[in-house]
């Protein structure tokens, strides 16, 4: 299903077996998904053009034009490059799945297969799909509903975790000063910033996700907050320092213009960081209200000189 409750996932089934692409829709049907079908590859391409699918279920062997061809020709087209295939064979051999994976398909299915196979081997595709077009295309991490997931994830594990959601104080004055195009290259440099410390607290691992524009978000071990936030502010500060032009970064201020043309100053960038902790007295069973209080949490460290980091110490009821 389509995560945000849209719409139905399409599924487009290619089989010119009958009995198959019957069975293959009434299972996806009875999970929630759209189905269409189309005979084989040359129908496949006509039926795409007119509606596109969230997935291709593929069979290899069919007249025409056959599975592989199919999948070539929908990798070569940039309306369809990104669109995933699941490729159908019966044969079960490795040198059918190779070619199958080498022209572009996503995952495979032997004949015959059971309803949990299918419907997992669709699912997981789907979401692996959805996680690779969430990506930020400025940071390459993960967005909104990945960070969900993890914290769902570590929910379900039963472990206590922190989440830290992260801006850049006075972010509008950099763009303001310098454009848009250096205001990404602060978000790119706490993006690494925020990726070293991460990696330097080592195990458990700790999770970083991209919730756009300059905002971040962690889940982590509760122990590695302090490790984790400390290692990012002194580094990002630093690189920070680097991207100002030489005038405003020894002075420690950018001059800006308002509206009437009177001049103000703005100080130089550092972060806030807002934390919520699963363990402090409290059981968060959504993602959500997680995120909310860290970002509630933000709130208070904006109102602190410099960078800060504000951890919610109330008690809750477990």
């Amino acid at each position: 299903m389509d995560p945000d409750g849209d719409r139905k996932d399409i599924i487009l089934v290619v089989d010119d077996d009958e009995d198959i692409a019957r069975f293959v829709e009434f299972n996806l049907r009875l999970h929630g998904f759209e189905v269409i079908h189309a005979s084989d590859g040359q129908e496949a391409l006509e039926v795409i053009e007119r509606q596109r699918p969230d997935l291709a279920v593929v069979d290899l062997m069919m007249p025409r034009i056959d599975g592989l061809e199919l999948t070539r020709r929908l990798r070569a087209d940039p309306m369809t490059s990104a669109l995933p295939v699941i490729m159908l064979t019966a044969k079960g051999m490795t040198v059918d799945k190779v070619h199958g994976l080498s022209a572009g398909a996503d995952d495979y299915l032997v004949k015959p297969f059971d309803t949990a196979e299918l419907v997992a081997r669709v699912s997981s595709t789907l979401r692996r799909n959805k996680e690779f077009r969430e990506v930020s295309p400025l940071t390459g991490l993960p967005g909104n509903s990945r960070i969900r997931r993890e914290i769902s994830d570590r929910v379900r594990q039963g472990v206590d975790y922190a989440v830290g959601y992260i801006d850049i104080d006075r972010f509008k004055s950099v763009n303001d000063r310098y454009g848009f195009v250096r205001g990404d290259d602060f978000i790119s440099a706490l993006a690494r910033s925020l990726h070293r410390a991460v990696v330097a607290v080592g195990l458990p691992p700790a999770f970083l996700g991209h919730v756009g524009g300059d905002d971040f978000v962690i889940v982590c071990a509760p122990d590695q907050v302090r490790p984790l936030t400390s290692r990012a502010v002194v580094d990002f500060e630093k690189s920070a320092d680097t991207l100002y032009d030489a005038t405003d970064r020894e002075r420690g201020f950018v001059e800006l213009k308002d509206r009437r043309g009177n001049i103000r100053r703005a100080a130089l960038v550092t972060l806030s960081i807002g934390v919520s902790l699963s363990d402090a007295g409290k059981r968060f069973t959504d993602p959500l209200e997680a995120i909310a209080v860290a970002s509630e949490m933000k709130t208070v460290a904006k109102s602190q000189p410099g960078s800060y980091v504000a951890v919610d110490r109330r008690r809750g009821v477990t």
